[in-house]
């Protein structure tokens, strides 16, 4: 196989293999392999004539729909990086990003045209359904092609930044690659497979689904959005596709076995589920698993900054429902290191940051050189030349599996009644108690007391009598806040920072 180095290969490699087979489709419209390349190439054509030129940003306004690939792929034709932006995401945000990107044009559907005004006072606007069509020159094409080189940037994800300013995270066309490399063959995806598409694709977890489809020819349907409302609405969505494979959220996994819809019916042709996102806890696996006994469950983990995912675990035992499910080991051509505060690596057993080194390291903060050296640091274990590790901030141990386990955020690392503490697994047994829904702990340090805030319609008294066996005294949180739900952010993920923001405020009054 020659040597490859731009992720377009993938979508034309594919195209020449299965030209008429459907590669993305939504509610509305599909797109075969052949056709979504044509598409991208005739809106690379409207691109290159509004001056995109390498490696600059195209910002991408998308939806739960399929033509909204069409301009990931356009952007990438043009040498250029795509940077997704939800076309519902509020305007301040929206703003900031767009600042921040100075994009050299904005791609736009037709539906979503009352942006457009707003949208021209930064960029160009495109409307993709009028540039799908148009004539393109291939030899145009192939010249922007020759200069663009694997470690130019493919895409650019932003997340969610600690002083709530987003940041932008650009990763190359070699970290793509080589996660996509290696996520096929770990993950035994097929030809033949159907994937269900949960997560935005805002969201860097949709990466996984939009380049497995492209390198091995599988047909993607994106989920409508309103069918988690409805479990039961979506089991038969997946059921009249024969979905074989899932690539979710944990927090998507986690709402379906909560709804019970598996106590009626099941997805008969699932073969394989791959999560990540969020810690998988055991008693929504376990749900998950009665309905599909002869299923794969792979748990990944991996920040955005490490394209996507670093640690792998294809789920081959039994666990008890307060039992931490592991993160496992390195992804290929990764490597997972654990240290302490002052750099140190840590003993196997004891906890310490995660950090990693390896080609799927992102490139840097986009536009922030303070924050990039503050989380890629040089490697503290190489003083021999220069070599980026990435600080992501989680706290793991390794097991005497030799497995890694997740156990919290850094800043999720307590200090209380003179005990070291990691919020993660006090709320892991938590999670396992019949009744609660979902569970966080905080830390309010000026009166040294856990809190936490739990999804029930149980009293206090009787989770703590549940999870007494469990944990010490000293893990058993002070001060409770029961709700019927707990606020989760775009991404599905709890939104930890508004419940402490939302605790501290009414401590305050």
């Amino acid at each position: 196989m020659s040597y490859q180095k731009n992720a377009l290969e993938y979508l034309e490699n594919t195209a020449s293999l299965y030209p008429d087979k459907t590669a993305f489709a939504d509610d509305a419209r599909a797109f075969s392999f052949s056709s979504l390349m044509q598409s991208a190439k005739s809106v690379s054509s409207e691109l290159i004539g509004r001056g995109v030129s390498l490696r600059d940003r195209v910002a991408v306004m998308i939806d739960r729909t399929a033509i909204s690939l069409v301009g990931f792929f356009a952007s990438l034709y043009a040498g250029a990086c795509y940077v997704p932006i939800d076309v519902k995401m509020p305007e301040d945000r929206m703003s900031d990003i767009l600042s921040q990107i100075s994009p050299s044009a904005i791609l736009l559907s037709r539906k979503d045209e009352k942006l457009a005004d707003y949208l021209l006072s930064f960029a160009n606007v495109i409307f993709l359904e009028d540039a799908v069509g148009k004539d393109y020159d291939d030899s145009i094409l192939e010249s922007i092609r020759d200069r663009v080189l694997d470690i130019d940037p493919a895409y650019m994800i932003f997340t969610s930044g600690s002083t709530g300013k987003p940041k932008g995270i650009p990763i190359s066309h070699r970290a793509l690659i080589d996660f996509t490399e290696w996520m096929s063959d770990y993950c035994e995806v097929r030809s033949d497979d159907i994937l269900g598409n949960q997560a935005p694709f805002y969201f860097d977890l949709s990466v996984k689904d939009i380049y497995q489809t492209l390198k091995n020819g599988c047909t993607t349907y994106i989920l409508p959005k309103k069918l988690f409302m409805f479990p039961t609405l979506l089991a038969d969505h997946l059921n009249s596709h024969n979905v074989t494979a899932l690539i979710w959220s944990t927090s998507a996994f986690r709402l379906v076995a909560d709804s019970g819809i598996f106590e009626k019916k099941s997805v008969p042709s699932l073969k394989k589920v791959i999560l990540g996102g969020e810690a998988l806890l055991a008693k929504h696996l376990n749900i998950w698993k009665a309905a599909h006994p002869k299923c794969q469950f792979i748990n990944l983990y991996g920040p955005t900054e490490v394209t996507v995912d670093c640690t792998a675990y294809k789920i081959d035992r039994d666990f008890a429902d307060g039992e931490p499910i592991p993160i496992g080991k390195a992804c290929r051509n990764m490597e997972v290191i654990l240290l302490d505060e002052e750099l140190n690596p840590v003993p196997s057993g004891v906890s310490g940051e995660i950090c990693v080194r390896g080609i799927g390291l992102a490139l840097g903060y986009f536009g922030d050189s303070y924050k990039t050296s503050q989380s890629f640091i040089d490697n503290p274990l190489n003083p021999y030349y220069p070599e980026k590790l990435y600080r992501t901030g989680d706290i793991a141990k390794v097991g005497e599996d030799g497995n890694l386990y997740f156990l919290s955020r850094r800043d999720e690392q307590i200090k209380h009644m003179g005990y070291r503490i990691e919020l993660g697994e006090i709320e892991t047994v938590l999670s396992a108690v019949a009744g609660v829904g979902e569970a966080v702990c905080l830390f309010d340090q000026s009166d040294d007391q856990i809190v936490c805030c739990a999804a029930t319609d149980l009293d206090p008294s009787e989770i703590i009598q549940a999870i007494k066996s469990s944990l010490p005294k000293y893990m058993i949180p002070n001060v409770w806040k029961i709700t019927s739900s707990l606020p989760h952010n775009s991404n599905g993920k709890i939104d930890r920072a508004k419940l402490k923001a939302d605790y501290f405020a009414e401590k305050s009054k």
